[in-house]
């Protein structure tokens, strides 16, 4: 299946501002899931591009002058494969992924809820996990941050797709299991404006395991891989540092269209 992407992001700062740094993870990669035939990110200043510790494309881009607006744009073409059943290897070491983090805690309710659900290791366990995750957590935008952690979404019970992510990947990290955070973008037919998306894999019989929870999705047909981590901030697509401009407004649209 051959996906058109378009990824928006624009600044718009009520003051000057300048000596800025963006750190950018948004180029995807070529594996046996996807081919990428095209993509290219524009972004002002001079930029720099370098690998992570996941291997994850990372541009390093520097604007050392003055503005109110600024633009970073990310289009390609990419061809994935819609009857993926597991998702894209990779060369780090999956007990990397048992490693908690700031945003994937885990408390006492959180470990007593999966465990009821998950009974031994398994893939049909873990789905009816996320199943009962999203009862739960029912999807509410505009609720959470970028800072919301897993316990702070599990409690509150609303969140996004990251949210989401960062609860599963928490408990299956508590149950013993290897989990890892993936960004990229989902491709849902007559659809035109989406975020950027996230979702959760679990690392079962030497495979990654994809588990949408928000769309109920556990196999990886209809997403683009962008990059992976522990958690959102491994994996943010823009980050960012910068001198004085005020208040900061952002602006972002995603289209993921057939083509």
């Amino acid at each position: 299946m051959k996906l058109m992407v378009n990824h928006q992001t624009h600044y718009h700062y009520s003051e000057w501002s300048l000596n800025s740094v963006q750190y950018i993870k948004m180029t995807p990669q070529s594996s046996a899931h996807q081919q990428v035939l095209d993509w290219n990110i524009q972004v002002p200043g001079v930029s720099v591009t370098k690998r992570d510790a996941f291997d994850n494309i990372w541009i390093s881009s520097q604007q050392r002058y003055t503005y109110q607006r600024l633009s970073i744009m990310a289009q390609g073409i990419i061809v994935i494969n819609p009857d993926a059943e597991i998702g894209v290897a990779s060369r780090i070491q999956p007990q990397i992924f048992l490693q908690p983090t700031m945003l994937t805690q885990c408390n006492a309710a959180m470990l007593e809820f999966a465990r009821h659900y998950v009974t031994q290791p398994s893939r049909n366990c873990l789905i009816e996990l996320a199943q009962a995750l999203l009862a739960h957590i029912p999807y509410v935008p505009n609720i959470t941050t970028v800072h919301t952690s897993a316990i702070d979404a599990f409690m509150h019970r609303q969140g996004v797709c990251q949210d989401h992510s960062h609860v599963f990947i928490a408990m299956c990290r508590a149950l013993g299991l290897p989990a890892r955070y993936v960004s990229g973008y989902l491709y849902v037919p007559e659809t035109l404006h989406l975020a950027s998306h996230a979702w959760a894999e679990v690392f079962l019989d030497h495979s990654w395991y994809c588990f949408d929870v928000s769309n109920q999705l556990f196999t990886p047909g209809s997403h683009i891989y962008v990059a992976l981590g522990r958690d959102y901030f491994d994996v943010a697509p823009i980050r960012g540092v910068r001198e004085k401009g005020g208040i900061e407004q952002m602006d972002s649209t995603v289209q993921v269209l057939r083509c």
